[in-house]
């Protein structure tokens, strides 16, 4: 029994190592007769003979002399053809890669040394394989251009090394598997490692892609970003809006952005995250980081009198543009000398929102600087003309340099530029009609910003995780500078004082609105114009946030039901903002 047992493994390690008996004579001094002797159990060899056949077979002595085990089988091809073709299941089926050469290496590892070997190979290289895969991912999402290389070259790879395997294991018995952890080892063969994979599986269930297609909400609920995509559709299609970019954040990253509707409806052409899109009022909010850059760099002070920094009074200086840098009216106004930088971004000058909307069309200012809310779009201007004259810039130089190059918005502009022909947006009426283009508006901080929806989700998502600035900045921002009281922000109501906002703490910060929610602080800006209507909030202590942008003028109507499914957003204040919903305003 011992030489016949030794006979089959010394048949099995010279197969193992793909030796023939000739092979082996001529790496020992044991001739080709004493191998084929030994082999078939006809003789007892020396000690000395079973040393120099284990050396040259690169194994242990026992492992010659010492198995006589009845239930193992001779090596069959067809286990080892199933234990390395079965991970191609994997490309059809999640997870197969790994659980059926699993299941194949537990029920076959005992019949045979080879099976457990190659199955633990095969395995610690699946396991290896989808690690790779979820870091690729990772990369795609992350880095431009060789995350995208990264993703695309790890299953061609996989593909190439499983098929040579297949080949190799067939005809010599043999296989290779690169770069594999090995998490399992086949001369351990304890529950743990079963149990250690499991876990590993389970682990790389949970960080799978599919959790990257869920949206978690601000009060911890989620939505599959395929349900948000039909609800945005289903408002859209019921509120007529012809056109509308979403974008939501998790975790200060944007984690959804979509595009649905047209740029121009009556030709039905497509809006793309690339179409370029009025922003209005979405301009302060760039506006105000391009401040604080120059705060921080000690250009400007936020609370000394901007006529301070002029060489000569405001109305002295020659007018450059059409009108918004005429200062003519201020001659004779008591109260604009006291105007700083704070009061602009706060809205608190006390110039109206724009001078055309006085009786006469004069600028002036209506109150106390500094005393109550009042939203201006000449405030805005007015600070942007001063820092204008004291850096020597234009405004859109000093946007480009301060914030669209560094965040890389590079279909972002305070002007119209040539360009944007190849892929605008036009406004839509609420019928559906197009506005006339506006193309010749001069840079102006509070209304003429044009960009994308890629292009703002790239400045709101560096707003979220402090970019450009420092987090006292950020800080200072969004920090409430004075307290609205109005009942609404514009119409009738605008002059009308309520309580009614005093629980959520509504006030201005830093050129956006503030509000206090269960989720810490909310800070929103939208934008409003023809045909355009747009909203953003952040809640910058949890990282979430949404972004609507819209070339219709029903666009505000889905607001309310669109921030409530988007992001369970009930805080925003959307009766003051007069977002009234689709479902109970009576012109729709």
């Amino acid at each position: 029994m011992q030489n016949q047992s030794l006979g089959k493994n010394l048949i099995y390690q010279r197969k193992l190592k793909g030796y023939s008996q000739a092979d082996l004579s001529a790496k020992t001094e044991v001739t080709v007769r004493t191998i084929q002797r030994i082999e078939k159990g006809d003789v007892n060899p020396h000690l000395q003979t079973i040393k120099l056949l284990a050396s040259a077979l690169d194994i242990e002595v026992d492992d010659l002399l010492h198995l006589d085990n009845p239930k193992e089988e001779a090596i069959q091809k067809k286990w080892l053809l199933l234990l390395h073709s079965t991970p191609l299941l994997g490309f059809v089926l999640p997870f197969c890669n790994v659980l059926f050469p699993l299941f194949l290496w537990i029920h076959k590892r005992e019949d045979n040394p080879i099976y457990d070997k190659h199955g633990v190979q095969i395995v610690n290289f699946q396991i290896t394989a989808m690690m790779l895969y979820v870091l690729s991912f990772i990369a795609l999402l992350t880095i431009e251009k060789w995350g995208f290389f990264l993703f695309i070259s790890i299953i061609p790879l996989c593909l190439i090394v499983i098929l040579a395997n297949i080949i190799y294991a067939v005809k010599s018995y043999k296989c290779y598997y690169p770069l594999a952890i090995p998490f399992l080892r086949f001369k351990g063969r304890k529950s743990a490692a079963t149990i250690l994979l499991l876990l590993l599986l389970i682990i790389f269930s949970n960080c799978s892609p599919q959790k990257r297609n869920t949206i978690v909400r601000l009060d911890g609920t989620t939505i599959t970003t395929d349900s948000l995509t039909s609800k945005i559709k289903q408002l859209v299609k019921d509120a007529k809006v012809q056109g509308m970019a979403v974008a939501v954040f998790n975790n200060h990253q944007p984690v959804y952005q979509n595009v649905f509707g047209y740029k121009d409806f009556q030709k039905k052409t497509v809006l793309t995250d690339s179409t370029n899109i009025y922003g209005a009022s979405l301009s302060k909010a760039v506006f105000s980081v391009l401040v604080m850059k120059l705060v921080e760099d000690g250009v400007i002070d936020l609370d000394t009198p901007l006529e301070s920094y002029l060489p000569k009074k405001i109305y002295e200086y020659e007018p450059q543009t059409r009108w918004h840098d005429n200062y003519s009216d201020l001659k004779t106004d008591s109260l604009y000398h006291k105007i700083t930088a704070r009061m602009c971004l706060a809205h608190t000058t006390g110039f109206a929102n724009w001078r055309f909307y006085e009786s006469d069309r004069k600028l002036r200012v209506n109150h106390m600087p500094g005393s109550k809310y009042s939203y201006s779009g000449e405030g805005f201007v007015y600070l942007q003309v001063v820092l204008e004259k004291l850096t020597g810039k234009g405004l859109e130089a000093l946007a480009q340099e301060l914030v669209f190059k560094p965040l890389r918005m590079e279909n972002s502009s305070y002007q119209w530029l040539p360009r944007f022909e190849q892929d605008f947006a036009y406004g839509h009426r609420k019928d559906g009609e197009p506005y006339q283009k506006d193309t010749d508006n001069e840079p102006r901080a509070g209304s003429t910003l044009e960009t994308t929806s890629g292009d703002y989700v790239k400045f709101l998502t560096a707003v979220l995780t402090e970019e450009l600035l420092s987090e006292a900045s950020y800080n200072e921002i969004f920090s409430p500078q004075i307290r609205i009281h109005s009942a609404a922000h514009f119409g009738p109501n605008s002059t009308t004082t309520t309580t009614k906002y005093e629980g959520i703490n509504l006030s201005c910060g830093l050129g956006w609105i503030y509000l206090d929610t269960p989720y810490g602080k909310a800070v929103s800006k939208g934008g409003h114009g023809d045909g355009f209507q747009h909203y953003s909030i952040l809640f910058p202590e949890s990282g979430k946030g949404i972004l609507i942008m819209t070339n219709s003028d029903n666009g505000e109507s889905i607001y309310k039901a669109l921030l409530e499914v988007g992001i369970a957003d009930i805080y925003t204040p959307w009766e003051w903002a007069n977002y009234t919903p689709y479902s109970v305003n009576p012109n729709n």
